[in-house]
């Protein structure tokens, strides 16, 4: 059986929280655990809670044991553009795009 918990809307460019999600994928969710919890990065900080909502979700809903559980699938999609003008010299504007994210990871028993 397999749980998924889903962060939409993150502000955090999508290839930036990618470097971190490809670390996690297919590893034990213990390990997983542990390598987010070692970078220093907003993208980090954000995978480490959506990795702990798909265990919590595992654990609560369907009763899983912790220490079969591993990451299924983790990836990221990218989420809507806020999109802001920055003013530049002798009066023309430079677009500014703030890309977000949807982080997503399955966990699962099953190998």
């Amino acid at each position: 059986m397999e749980a998924r918990a889903i962060a939409k809307g993150l502000r955090i460019p999508p290839r930036k929280a990618r470097l971190i999600v490809d670390l996690i994928r297919g590893k034990d969710v213990q390990k997983a655990d542990e390598i987010v919890s070692n970078y220093n990065s907003e993208a980090a900080r954000l995978t480490k809670k959506v990795l702990t909502s798909a265990v919590a979700n595992a654990l609560n809903n369907l009763g899983l044991d912790k220490t079969k559980l591993y990451v299924k699938e983790a990836y990221v999609n990218e989420g809507q553009t806020l999109k802001r003008m920055k003013f530049g010299s002798r009066g023309h504007v430079d677009p500014i795009k703030k890309r977000t994210s949807h982080i997503t990871i399955v966990v699962s028993d099953e190998k």
